[in-house]
């Protein structure tokens, strides 16, 4: 299944590349993937109706404009590393941002590619001879999304903007790209880590000149402002500069999304949360279960690891149906399901989910307990995602398709399928 030798199309004679199962054509000029973290379809409908977005209007207008559908949860980590392989977390096994340990009782990161269980389409490129760049905003993302490529050939770049001062020719395929750049390092909780990807994206299109690129930001931004505010169209409006840019290259791009992003809090302003493990050991006793957020990073100002998607760890001598049917009864869950089902109907790593599965409605989030979330830094009325009101994401190509789908069956992870077969035509 994880084949990445170049084989060649029977239909068409356009050169390809297999990886996880999929093929990928050989592109003839660059096929560029734009995931725009968070970026709910609205604030792109909002930027473009206050006249703030001509070169995204210009694209639709000659090109193809669908809704595609995240893979669940819809946080970061899981849909970058989809968008990456062109598989759901089922192939992949990034199923969010958090894993937890059940033998060692212990929440660990998976940014480490030890957990990374297939290939990227960029490693398969990268392997058949092609050039790849990469830029993501959050290091976090970097190892896993630059696994498999090598830095001693001139052929691959990736580093974050976030560390773009320490970047060197071994590690990352340049030296101080925030140099390279001419642009200081950025502050992480700041729009101008999403800029400082897609002025690094022009320049290496101009410069560098890679088959294959992919640029990925973050999404402080729309975490706290929604679309049609200011600030959003503000930062939509760069985007829109940079974007007309990549397009007068001549690149075939794609732009998407990891997920969207909803309003989760009360009319007074405080967010409206499920405060699940204190469910559970009201029901249960004392931290006799264990609920997961696997929306916690390192990353926590702007959403206090309030998202809706939660997963429990049960002893086996607890009823699952019993607590099954509790959190169905609260108010403001819409999903609650156990392990199996979860991961046929979400396409999850069964070996990486909990005994049950919770999501919760559009304007509400999942805690553990109030005493171990701490808001005190959010300054605006939470935003946030991981559920199924969040799976809707933009899907807009650069060049006309008039036979690709929409949601529910096009998926962000389509990106590099469509961009490469744009790509190959010259």
């Amino acid at each position: 299944m994880n084949t990445m030798t170049p084989t060649l199309a029977r239909s068409t004679g356009v050169p390809t590349i297999t990886v996880n199962g999929r093929d990928y054509a050989m592109p003839k000029r660059a096929a560029v993937a734009i995931c725009v973290d968070g970026c709910e379809p609205a604030y792109l409908d909002a930027a473009t109706e206050a006249g703030l977005m001509p070169a995204l209007q210009a694209i639709r207008q000659k090109g193809t404009s669908r809704h595609a559908h995240s893979v669940i949860p819809s946080f970061t980590n899981p849909n970058n590393l989809s968008m990456a392989t062109g598989r759901p977390p089922s192939v992949h096994g990034i199923c969010g941002n958090t894993l937890y340990d059940r033998e060692t009782g212990e929440e660990v990161m998976m940014n480490d590619p030890k957990f990374l269980r297939a290939p990227t389409i960029f490693q398969g490129f990268y392997d058949a001879g092609a050039r790849v760049a990469v830029v993501t905003a959050k290091d976090k993302l970097r190892a896993l999304l630059g696994h498999g490529l090598r830095f001693d050939d001139g052929r691959a770049v990736c580093f974050s903007s976030e560390r773009s001062d320490r970047t060197t020719l071994a590690e990352h395929g340049i030296d101080n790209a925030s140099e390279w750049l001419g642009r200081a390092v950025p502050e992480v909780y700041s729009a101008e880590l999403s800029e400082f990807v897609f002025a690094a994206g022009v320049r290496l299109l101009a410069d560098f000149r890679p088959d294959v690129m992919y640029l990925t930001t973050t999404d402080y931004i729309q975490h706290k402002y929604a679309p049609g505010d200011a600030e959003a169209n503000r930062f939509y409006a760069m985007f829109d500069r940079y974007l007309g840019q990549l397009d007068a290259l001549d690149a075939a791009i794609v732009i998407t999304a990891d997920h969207g992003m909803k309003p989760k809090h009360l009319a007074g302003g405080a967010p409206d949360v499920i405060y699940a493990q204190e469910l559970l050991d009201g029901w249960l006793g004392k931290s006799v279960a264990r609920v997961i957020l696997p929306i916690t990073d390192p990353y926590v100002v702007h959403h206090g690891a309030l998202g809706s998607f939660a997963t429990a760890y049960l002893p086996e001598s607890v009823d699952r149906a019993a607590v099954l049917a509790k959190f169905q009864a609260v108010d403001g869950i819409t999903v609650a399901i156990g392990r199996e089902e979860a991961c046929a109907r979400f396409e999850l790593p069964p070996d990486r989910i909990g005994d049950i599965v919770l999501v919760s409605a559009e304007n509400k989030v999942i805690g553990t307990s109030a005493d171990r979330h701490d808001l005190s830094a959010l300054k605006e009325p939470l935003r946030s995602h991981g559920g199924l009101t969040e799976q809707v994401i933009p899907f807009i190509v650069n060049g006309r398709l008039p036979d690709l789908g929409d949601a529910p069956g096009l998926r962000n992870f389509d990106a590099f399928q469509v961009a490469t077969r744009l790509a190959a035509v010259s």
